[in-house]
């Protein structure tokens, strides 16, 4: 069986974030997705609008997902491939590069964005209507 990881917050979930976890699935027989907890996104200076326990709910329904587990600081990236028996680990194209020490230990794949949509922007839009 061919292993997938990805990695985000996945607040405030939209159509990029529903192509990416296709895209990633794709690319294995089972997806594992790595949520940031409420307090490493503290950590990160970053305030996600729903629980981490509802963005976990949430990634749970989608059928592309086989599981979620907590990212509760940026060093687990290795230990979670290693633990997990990871092959591949996949992100978004905005981090290219920053991830590629992984790729002693796994295939690492930087899947290009959905063009028109995320996260920020849909938070930049709703100030718009304060």
């Amino acid at each position: 069986m061919k292993k997938v990881i990805t990695y985000g917050t996945f607040d405030l979930l939209h159509k990029g974030h529903v192509r990416l976890l296709k895209r990633a699935k794709a690319l294995g027989d089972h997806l594992t997705v790595c949520v940031s907890t409420d307090e490493f996104n503290a950590i990160k200076g970053k305030h996600a609008y729903t629980s981490y326990e509802d963005r976990k709910y949430i990634l749970e329904a989608i059928r592309y997902v086989n599981e979620v587990i907590p990212e509760k600081d940026w060093n687990q990236k290795i230990s979670d491939v290693v633990n997990n028996d990871i092959d591949t680990f996949v992100m978004g194209d905005d981090w290219k590069g920053k991830f590629d020490f992984l790729k002693d230990y796994c295939q690492v794949i930087y899947l290009p964005r959905t063009e028109g949509i995320s996260t920020t922007k849909i938070k930049k839009d709703l100030e718009l209507f304060d």
